[in-house]
Parts: structure tokens; C-alpha cells; sequence
């Protein structure tokens, strides 16, 4: 056991013109650590006069940041992966402290992605060409691509530092500002990043983040008629709201929204490799990832085998305080999210499903669900239908693949999906018959700045990193002259 020592000093005010700086009207609100339910910090809570004030500034600073040279503005983007990476372990601690994500991962996996955030946008950024088009002799038609001006991102829990950077690199790097809105219940890093954005010397006013309420600073960007557009990651109950919200003006939205991801697993694949790769796929992050293999297809053949060895591998994940280096399991995000996977279990306990693994609290102390494997699912079953976003597997049988593919892509969702095979012909057949965003082949939950990312159906629309980000984070203008 090596604890890592929790940070004392870090920003918990609202960061707006490059400064950090209380709520206008003095309000704060708790931040608390699920693995012992007790306060970290109190945070300012942004109201109305904030976001004028971020507005302001951001509308000031913007014309001059879009107009400084290409390889500047890189240049800039860049050092806040390099700022970040300094302060490596330090946002590996807070992350664990407020989010519950073991140390271990926060400080391999998600720090050094944000830096590459930051970094693949600072690359690609001057690859924002216009096109010249022949239309007849007489003229020449060019296009530009031009920022959209100011812009804002709404982030979720599950991924906090992540999904902060996954808003702020492509927007700054078109050359647009950036309002930032964090989960309220997992703030610490995102206001972090302030610092190093700071620290880059991004001007003032380019970036603000501005922690607060979904329901009231959140309702306030979606509604304000000076913010172009908005990259929002959540739940789809929230984003159908926002989507009617932000009509009136007429904003560039997009939206990752829910999962329910089908993971298969046929008779014909390396079963040990597979049966590690499901874990993973629904266990990683304590199962509050969007594309989380929740819903697993396995071929009769080797389905009581599968469905063994899964719970015998659920039964040895032990959990830990996420400041211990060693941990690999963490608790639940947040209280209501810990009471409503409970409620799941439940749920599927009552309507028939084999409770094979889990399914019960771990521990008398902080929000920790034990893995939870459930066998004889059916369809219709809740746990089977709705997106949990917590450890718990709804394993299910197939005999053929046209039965897999209709079962599948029975679910509203259309986030993600992974296959297991030795066969490449069944593999590539059932990736182009799946109605998802993201395909995975013989592995599961690989990410990278440079691939799109996004979803079909009720998983939302648009797409995130990769190239894709920055077209969301632009517009064409049409240059016609007469020769």
C-alpha cells in the first residue's frame, strides 16, 4: 500500500479574463469525495453576472486570438499539454480525490490524454485550409474556414480532466473562446486547467471555466444568444432539453449523449482474451464510462463458459481508497449515482435475471458497488434496456448471427460496440451491420485525439477529436471575384 499524498492547495474559485476570482454573489457549493462521503472543498458557484462577465471578456479577447498567426496560436495550445504535464501528479490526485478513479489510472491514462489533446489540436490547427472551386472562367471561388467566435463546453463526472480538454483544445485551436461548464460534483481539475492555461499564456479571456449548477449556469450558457455553439456530453434527458433550449438561437450543438453498448463474444474467439476484454469493458472506471460494454452476446457454445469465468474474475476485484497507488477499483462517482446502480440490481434482481457475481454494496464506507455480473438476461429486462453507468454486466445468449445483429441493434443507443473473433470476414460483416459510432475489434475502449468519436441514434450527434472536432468548432464562408 503506498498512499499518495491528497493536494491542499488548489483553485476553487471560478477562473474568468486569466484570473481566478468568487462567485458575484459570494455562493459556494460542497465538492465531496466518494470514498469517504466527506467534504473536500467548497467551490464558487456561478451565477448570471459570471457568465456576463466570462462573456464580456471572451468577446473582447476572441478577435485577436483568431487573428493571431496559425503557428502561434499552436504554439500556445501546445504548452498547455506541456503545463499539464508538469503538474502530472497533481491532477492524477485531485482527479482521484473527487471523482473516485483509481490514482494508478488518473496518472497513466487520463493526464497524459489531456496533454495529447492539447498537442494533436496545436498540430492539426494549421491544417484549417479553405478550398479554391472552378466554377466558369470568369471567376475565382475560394472558401475560408473561420471560428465560430465564442463557445462553450458542458462536461460530465465520469472523465472529468478528459472531457475538459476533449472541449477547450479544438475550440481555442480554431481560433474561438472558450466557456468551460464542469460536472458540479467533480470540479477540481477542470478549474486546474485554468491554471495552466494561464501558465501557457493563452490571453485573458479566452478560456473561463465556470463551476455551478446544470440547472442554472448550465441553463444560462444554453440559453444566451452571444454563444455560438456547444459541445455537451451527458445524459440524454439533459441534452433533449438543451437541444429545444437552444433553438431560439439557432446554435452548432453537439451532443454525445448515452450508451447501452453491445459487446459479442463468439464461440470462435480467444475466450481467455475475450473474457479479460469484457471485463474491462464494462468494469473499467467502475462501469461510469458512455461506451461501457454493458449489454454481452455471447454464442450458446461457450456461454456457460464465458459466464463462469467472468464471475469468477468479478469475485477477485477488490476495492480501495484511489489515493492508494495499488487500487484498481474505486467507488461509484457520486451518491446518486451509487443509489440508482443499486436500484439496477434491484431491478434486475426482480425481474428474473441471474445474479451471478456482485451485487451488493461494498463496504460500509463510501459509495463503493461490488462488480455485478447478471446471466439469463432478456430483452426486455430494465438492465437490459436503459443505460446504468455503473458495474453491472446484463450477459445474454445467441445462437445465430442475424438473431445477434437484430438483438444488438434492438437498443435505442448507438454509442459503441465490440466483437471478439478469430474470424476477419465475421468481424468486418458484423461492423458494418452495427449502428454505432465506434467498432471495436478483438479490443475494447481504445481512444486516441486523432479519432472521431461520437454517436448514432439516441447516443447523440456530431463528432468529437480527430478532424471532425474542428469542422464542429468552424464555419465556411464562400469568397466569389470577378476576373
Amino acid at each position: 500500500m503506498a498512499l499518495i499524498e491528497a493536494p491542499k492547495n488548489f483553485p476553487t474559485k471560478l477562473f474568468i479574463n486569466n484570473e481566478f476570482v468568487d462567485a458575484a454573489d459570494g455562493r459556494t457549493f460542497d465538492t465531496v469525495n466518494p470514498a469517504n462521503e466527506q467534504v473536500i472543498a467548497k467551490m464558487a458557484c456561478a451565477g448570471r453576472a459570471d457568465l456576463d462577465r466570462a462573456i464580456d471578456a471572451a468577446r473582447k479577447a476572441q478577435p485577436a486570438w483568431a487573428a493571431l498567426p496559425a503557428s502561434k496560436r499552436s504554439s500556445l495550445v501546445w504548452k498547455i499539454g506541456d503545463e499539464v504535464m508538469k503538474r502530472r501528479q497533481e491532477f492524477a490526485a485531485l482527479e482521484a480525490m473527487d471523482s473516485g478513479k483509481p490514482y494508478n489510472e488518473c496518472y497513466n491514462i487520463d493526464v497524459p490524454m489531456v496533454a495529447d489533446h492539447f498537442r494533436y489540436f496545436a498540430g492539426v490547427l494549421r491544417g484549417l485550409q479553405g478550398d479554391t472551386i472552378p466554377v466558369n472562367d470568369g471567376l475565382f471561388v475560394y472558401t475560408l474556414r473561420e471560428p465560430l467566435g465564442i463557445v462553450a463546453g458542458i462536461t460530465p463526472w465520469n472523465f472529468p480532466v478528459i472531457m475538459a480538454a476533449r472541449k477547450i483544445a479544438p475550440a481555442i485551436a480554431a481560433g474561438n473562446a472558450c466557456i468551460l461548464k464542469p460536472a458540479n460534483v467533480t470540479p477540481l481539475t477542470a478549474t486546474l486547467l485554468g491554471e495552466c492555461i494561464a501558465a501557457a499564456g493563452v490571453p485573458a479571456g479566452v478560456v473561463a471555466i465556470l463551476n455551478g449548477r446544470g440547472s442554472e449556469i448550465g441553463q444560462m450558457i444554453v440559453e444566451s444568444p452571444d454563444i455560438a455553439a456547444i459541445s455537451f456530453t451527458g445524459g440524454n434527458e439533459v441534452g433533449i432539453k438543451m437541444i429545444r433550449d437552444a433553438a431560439p438561437t439557432l446554435k452548432k450543438l453537439t451532443m454525445e449523449l448515452g450508451g447501452k453498448s453491445p459487446n459479442v463474444v463468439f464461440a470462435d474467439a480467444d475466450l481467455e482474451t475475450a473474457i479479460k476484454g469484457a471485463q474491462a469493458a464494462i468494469f473499467y472506471n467502475k462501469g461510469e464510462v458512455c461506451t461501457a460494454g454493458s449489454r454481452l452476446f455471447v454464442e450458446a457454445k461457450v456461454h456457460d463458459e464465458v459466464v463462469e469465468k467472468l464471475a469468477a474474475r468479478a469475485a477477485k476485484m477488490v476495492g480501495g481508497d484511489p489515493l492508494d497507488d495499488t487500487t484498481r477499483w474505486g467507488p461509484q462517482n457520486n451518491k446518486g449515482q451509487f443509489e440508482t446502480t443499486m436500484r439496477y440490481i434491484e431491478s434486475g434482481k426482480k425481474e428474473g435475471a441471474r445474479l451471478v457475481a456482485g451485487g451488493e454494496r461494498m463496504g460500509d464506507k463510501g459509495y463503493y458497488v461490488r462488480p455485478t455480473v447478471f446471466a439469463d438476461v432478456k430483452p426486455e429486462m430494465t438492465i437490459a434496456r436503459e443505460e446504468i453507468f455503473g458495474p453491472v454486466l446484463a450477459v445474454q445468449k445467441f445462437d445465430s448471427f442475424d438473431e445477434l445483429v437484430d438483438k444488438a441493434n434492438a437498443s435505442p443507443y448507438g454509442l459503441a460496440a465490440g466483437v471478439w473473433t478469430r474470424d476477419v470476414s465475421k468481424a468486418h460483416k458484423y461492423a458494418k451491420a452495427i449502428k454505432a459510432g465506434a467498432v471495436w475489434v478483438n479490443c475494447y475502449n481504445w481512444y486516441d485525439s486523432a479519432v472521431p468519436y461520437g454517436g448514432y441514434k439516441a447516443s447523440g450527434y456530431g463528432r468529437e477529436m480527430g478532424l471532425q472536432a474542428l469542422d464542429a468548432m468552424t464555419q465556411t464562408k464562400s469568397v466569389w471575384v470577378q476576373l
